[in-house]
Order: C-alpha cells, then structure tokens, then sequence
C-alpha cells in the first residue's frame, strides 16, 4: 500500500481536485494516526495478547480498505486513511515482538532479515502493481486488491499462527501518558504542514512543551504506555532508535518525490514510473536476509553504519537531478540505495530487540515502530515544508517545472545531510554480539 499509493497520487489529486500540499497529506495522515496508537497497542499487546492485536489490526486494515473505494470527497478520503493507520499501528507494533518471541539469539537476526525482505517484496511490488491497476483501471482498484489480500491474511491468521496468548488481566492504562503523547505529535506534525506561518512554530513549541511533560510523567507513573527506563544506561537501545528515525526521515519521501518527478517532469505512465521505481525495494529485498544473518555473527552498527554511509552518497547525488537525467543512472542510484536500505535494516532492527528483555519485546518492537512512523512523519513535513515556501498551494497539475524540481533538488540534498548526521547515531551504540548473551 504504502509504494503503490505513491503513484496513483497524481490520479487522486487529479479527481479530487488535491492541491500540492493537500496530495502530501494522503501518505502524511496515516503515518500520523500510526504514529499516535502504535506505543498504546504495544502496551496492549504485551498485557492481552500480541496475536489478538496484531489479528484485530488487519481486520481494521481490510474494512479500510474496502472503504476507500467508496471515497467521494477528498475529506472523507483522508477520514479512511485515518483508520488504515489506526489498523497499521495495530499490525506494526505487534509484527518484530511476535517474530522475536519465536527465535533466540543467533538466528533471530537471520529471521527479522526475511521479515524485512517480506516487507520489501511488498514495496517493490507496489509500484509495479499499482502502477498498472492505475494505468488500466483507476486508483480504486489498488485498495480493493489490498482488501482481498487482508482477506486472506485474517483467514491465515487464524488456522496458522499458532501461538500461546496470555489470559486477558485487568491493568490500569495509562490514559493520561496517552493523551500527553497524542498532545505532543499531533501539534508536531500539523506544525509542520502551515510552515513558515506563525502558528506553525507556536504548534511545534506547544509540542515540545508537552513532550517534556510526557516524558517527566512517564518516569513516575507505575504502568507506563512507555517505560522511559529502557532509554537509560541502554545506548544500544536508545542510539539504534534514533538512528532508525534519522534514516526514515531521509528516506521515506524518495518514492513521493521520484513519483512526482517521473510523472510530471519527464512524462512518464504511471506503469512505466513504478518500474523505475521497482529497482531499490527489490534490491532491498534481496540483501535483506543476507544483511539479517550478517548481523548474527558480526557487530550490528558497523554494518548499519555502513549502509546509513552508502544512503547518504545516493541522495547526495540525487540532489543534482535535473530534467534530462538518465534513468539508467536514476536506477543505479536506487540500486545503491536498496543495498544501503538492506545493510542499514535487518541489523538495527536486530540490534534493537537484542538489547531488551524478552517481557518488553512488545514496547521494543512498538517504540521501533513508532521510531520509523516518526521518522516517515519528519520526512513528509520536510517535504511538505519546502513545497510550502518555494510552490504553495498549487495545484499539482498547474504547478511550474522549475518550482517543483528545485524543491525536489532541494529536499534530496536535506535528505543526504540527515543521513550523514545518521552514521554517527548509528557508530554511537555499544557492541551488541557479547551483550545479547547477558541479557537472554
């Protein structure tokens, strides 16, 4: 969903008459409903049952789906993406908890590899499909073939995963941590889309505000949505979760973008555009594994760091696209970027749940998530920050060449800074391999 919804962009802000800032929020609103839930469900998972979670999230997912067919306003159709992150959440922060569960130390890096490779299957196959469900039939028909698919996915849910729940307890959630954490991303986020307006840095100073009172409350409280403990004297913990937010933060718009760029700057079908774009999720989902299992057996961060470097070199080169680039050379640079992406993922996603207990893989796997939600946020606001000052609220489909790629040069070469900031979070965090043993 999240590859192929990129190249019908232009065909639902075409319907629903989306201007450049308005089309930006699609992706935008269901990292932001994600980003909200994920934390709570985590907590959820780890007290009433990961499988129970994770399963009600794709029936929500799936209804969601169907229900953007439907879609006859641009208001409503937002509402849905609204609850398809609300059922992501659900999915996300349950999915890396329940994998870890299953495999111990030496073979959990090898596991999360294939998750990871599974993931990226579905991204490189996004643009392909959505791209000719686009071409031949409409925009539509991209949810409605997400909503067989859930179909099929609650049904093998239920014969197939296998796994001991907990018997459901009464625990007091912690609803004020929730509502201080909903008070701190929401005002972030919508901040950052009225940029450079006023109220944009008021909303993002009443955000951090907030943070600080969130994160003062959650050291006091006995049963917090989430444990500031395992951000202290953790750096392998804390280190692997900044580093995977700066990464999504570079990276997450580069499909938007290139989407756009295609598309509107060189004239491309949507069916063309997504297999361009096809070239770095399925090198992503080649190296995954291999990277996972590399994990296992060598130091975590020295093989991210690398991959982190190998991103930031791409977008470098990205930020010098001009109207008559080559798609030859376009395509190499994504090759690099889906080895880098495979060389940065497996391992910091091993990293990171090899640094916590086995009772906290359901917040580890939530605050990992939500690591990658915000870092998805960032790199949305960043775009939508940028379209904002240099072409405003144009229409997409009126909007001047010039204006759009030099934002796109503009955000690429933001992109790359954030990534070279990127490897020294990564270098920063301990040595994994030893500590895995102590604390399994």
């Amino acid at each position: 969903m999240s590859s192929s919804i990129n190249i019908a962009l232009p065909a639902i802000s075409k319907e629903f008459k989306m201007s450049s800032i308005l089309i930006s929020w699609v992706p935008t609103i269901f990292l932001l409903s994600s980003a909200i839930f994920l934390i709570p469900f985590g907590k959820i998972a780890d007290n009433y049952g990961r499988k129970r979670i994770f399963l009600l999230g794709i029936i929500i997912y799936t209804l969601a789906s169907f229900l953007s067919c439907s879609s006859f306003s641009s208001s409503f159709f937002l509402f849905i993406r609204f609850l398809h992150g609300l059922g992501g959440a659900m999915i996300f922060s349950t999915a890396i908890a329940l994998l870890s569960s299953f495999f111990s130390v030496g073979e959990r890096g090898k596991a999360l590899g294939i998750n990871v490779s599974a993931t990226y299957f579905g991204l490189s196959s996004g643009p392909f499909l959505g791209g000719i469900l686009t071409h031949h039939f409409s925009w539509r028909s991209i949810f409605i073939f997400n909503g067989i698919i859930g179909l099929i996915i609650i049904i093998l849910t239920i014969l197939k995963l296998k796994i001991k729940e907990k018997e459901i307890k009464s625990i007091k959630f912690d609803y004020w941590g929730f509502i201080l954490y909903s008070f701190t991303i929401i005002p972030l986020m919508v901040g950052f889309s009225f940029l450079p307006r006023l109220i944009s840095f008021l909303l993002i100073l009443f955000a951090l505000l907030i943070l600080y009172f969130f994160i003062f409350y959650e050291s006091k409280t006995k049963e917090p949505i989430l444990d500031i403990k395992l951000f202290r004297n953790n750096p392998n913990f804390t280190f692997s979760n900044l580093a995977a937010m700066i990464n999504y933060s570079a990276t997450f718009g580069i499909n938007f973008l290139l989407s756009l760029y295609l598309q509107y700057l060189r004239n491309f079908d949507p069916q063309r555009t997504g297999f361009i774009l096809l070239s770095q999720p399925l090198t992503m989902a080649i190296f995954s594994p291999f990277a996972g299992m590399l994990s296992d057996r060598k130091e975590p961060r020295t093989i991210a760091s690398l991959g982190m470097a190998l991103i930031a070199f791409s977008l470098f080169l990205l930020s010098f696209i001009h109207k008559d680039f080559k798609i030859t050379l376009l395509i190499i640079l994504l090759f690099i970027l889906g080895f880098g992406f495979a060389l940065f993922s497996s391992p910091n996603t091993n990293a990171i749940m090899g640094s916590v207990e086995r009772e906290f893989y359901g917040v580890a796997s939530a605050t990992l998530a939500t690591m990658r939600t915000l870092g998805q946020m960032f790199s949305m606001g960043i775009i939508i920050v940028i379209f904002a000052i240099i072409i405003g609220k144009t229409n997409l489909n009126k909007i001047n060449s010039l204006l759009l790629l030099k934002s796109i040069r503009i955000i690429f070469l933001i992109f790359a800074f954030l990534c070279f900031l990127g490897i020294f979070a990564s270098l920063k965090r301990g040595k994994m391999l030893k500590n895995n043993e102590k604390i399994l």
